[in-house]
C-alpha cells in the first residue's frame, strides 16, 4: 500500500490532536515497514522543517510552505478543486486525523473524528472553529470510506447525530506514550520541582485552558477544601491558554486564591511524567471529552485520578479512578478529600491506575488502524 497522511496537526499542534497524530503514526510506521507512508503537512513560510522521520526508508515527506489556515480557506470556504493527490501523488489510502476530509481524487478515505463537542456543547466552543466544524465534519463523515473514533461514546453520538453507518465506524482508543511512567529518580523530580517552583504539596490539573475543562468548578471545589479541611496543598494548573478562559482567572480573583492557585503555562512533554509523579492527586473534571488522555497519563505515572462520570471519561479510567458529576462542586471536593485523607485508597488507586494504563498502547492502536487499511484495500 501507499498511504497518504495529513500530518499537519502533528507539526503544528503541541497537545491533543497533535500528540495523537505524532504517536499513532510513529507506532504505525514502526509496525508496518512493508508499505509506504506519504506525510504531507502545512507549515508557515520560512525555513523548511527538519525531517520528521530521518532515515526511515518507507516514509516520504511533503512539506508545504503554506499556513494551515490558508489551505482550510482554499478547500472548505472557497471550495477550490485542488485534490490532495496533487501533493502526495497516487495513494491507496488517505488518512486525515483531524476531523475533516479535503478534496480527494482517488484512494480510500479514512477520517478520525475525535469528539462532537462542537454540536453537543456549542456554548464552550470558539465561534469560528464551531462554525467551521459544523459545516465540514458532517460532509466528511458522509464522504469517508471509514471513520475512526476515539471512544464508544463518540461512536454512539456519530450514529445518533450524523446518521453514520455503524459498519463504517470503529473505535480506536488513544494510548499512553512509553515515557509516561512513575518517576522515582530524586534528581529528576527535584529538577522539575525547582523549574516550576513547586515546593509544597499540590493537586494537579493539566490541559488546555478553555471552558469545556470546567476549571472554575475545580477552583471552587479547591476553595471549599481549603476552608473545610485547611489543607496545605496548592492547586497547580498546567497547560497553555485556549479560548474563553477569562472566567477561570475571574474565579481565582473572586475567591482570593491568587497565591494558592498556580498556573504553569504550557508544560513540555518531557516534564510531564515528573509533574504527574510529584502531584498527590490529578483532577480532570471535564464537561466533555472524546477520550481523556491526560487522565490516562496521570494513572500511568502512578497518580490517583478524580475525573468526570460523563462522556468518554469512564471508558478511559474504568474502575481505576474516582468519577464524579462534573457540575457537582461538592462532589469534586469530596472525591479529592477522600484521596488526600485516605492513604489506603491512594495506594489502591495507584495500583489500579498503573494496571489500567497498561491496557492502552499506541502499538495496539496502530494495529487496529492497519487492519482497517487492509480491509479497505482487500
Amino acid at each position: 500500500m501507499r498511504v497518504g497522511v495529513d500530518y499537519t496537526p502533528g507539526v503544528n499542534q503541541r497537545g491533543g490532536i497533535g500528540r495523537y497524530t505524532r504517536e499513532l503514526f510513529r507506532a504505525l510506521i514502526e509496525l508496518d515497514q512493508s508499505d509506504e507512508f506519504v506525510l504531507y503537512f502545512n507549515h508557515a513560510r520560512g525555513q523548511r522543517p527538519a525531517p520528521l522521520f530521518p532515515g526511515v526508508k518507507n516514509v516520504v515527506e511533503r512539506p508545504l510552505g503554506v499556513p494551515d489556515r490558508w489551505m482550510s480557506i482554499l478547500w472548505f470556504r472557497l471550495r477550490a478543486p485542488l485534490p490532495v493527490d496533487l501533493i502526495t501523488g497516487p495513494v491507496d489510502i488517505f488518512h486525515f486525523p483531524d476531523f475533516v476530509l479535503p478534496p480527494v481524487r482517488n484512494g480510500h478515505r479514512v477520517v478520525t473524528v475525535h469528539d462532537l463537542s462542537f454540536l453537543l456543547h456549542p456554548e464552550y466552543a470558539d465561534e469560528g472553529l464551531r462554525s467551521y466544524l459544523e459545516r465540514t465534519v458532517p460532509k466528511s463523515v458522509r464522504s469517508a470510506d471509514f471513520v475512526v473514533v476515539d471512544s464508544a461514546n463518540t461512536l454512539n453520538e456519530l450514529v445518533c447525530l450524523m446518521d453514520a453507518d455503524p459498519a463504517r465506524v470503529e473505535v480506536v482508543y488513544p494510548a499512553v506514550s512509553d515515557h509516561f511512567q512513575p518517576v522515582e529518580d530524586g534528581e529528576k523530580l527535584e529538577t522539575v520541582r525547582k523549574k516550576y517552583n513547586l515546593h509544597y504539596p499540590f493537586i494537579l490539573n493539566q490541559n488546555v485552558i478553555e471552558p469545556r475543562k470546567n476549571l472554575p468548578r475545580l477552583i471552587q471545589a479547591y476553595a471549599r477544601l481549603r476552608k473545610d479541611l485547611e489543607i496545605p496543598h496548592r492547586l497547580v494548573i498546567g497547560g497553555g491558554l485556549g479560548w474563553m478562559y477569562e472566567s477561570v482567572f475571574q474565579t481565582v480573583e473572586e475567591l482570593n486564591l491568587g497565591e494558592e492557585v498556580i498556573f504553569l503555562g504550557y508544560v513540555p512533554d518531557a516534564d510531564l511524567p515528573a509533574l504527574y509523579s510529584l502531584a498527590e492527586v490529578f483532577v480532570y473534571p471535564s464537561i466533555y471529552e472524546g477520550f481523556g488522555i491526560p487522565a490516562l497519563e496521570a494513572m500511568a505515572c502512578g497518580t490517583p485520578v478524580v475525573t468526570s462520570n460523563s462522556s468518554s471519561l469512564p471508558e478511559a479510567v474504568g474502575d481505576a479512578g474516582l468519577t464524579v458529576k462534573p457540575t457537582d462542586v461538592d462532589g469534586i471536593a469530596e472525591a479529592i478529600a477522600q484521596i488526600l485523607m485516605n492513604r489506603t485508597l491512594r495506594a489502591d488507586l495507584r495500583r489500579r491506575g498503573l494496571e489500567r494504563a497498561k491496557l492502552f498502547t499506541w502499538r495496539a492502536s496502530a494495529e487496529k488502524v492497519l487492519a482497517i487499511y487492509r480491509r479497505l484495500t482487500s
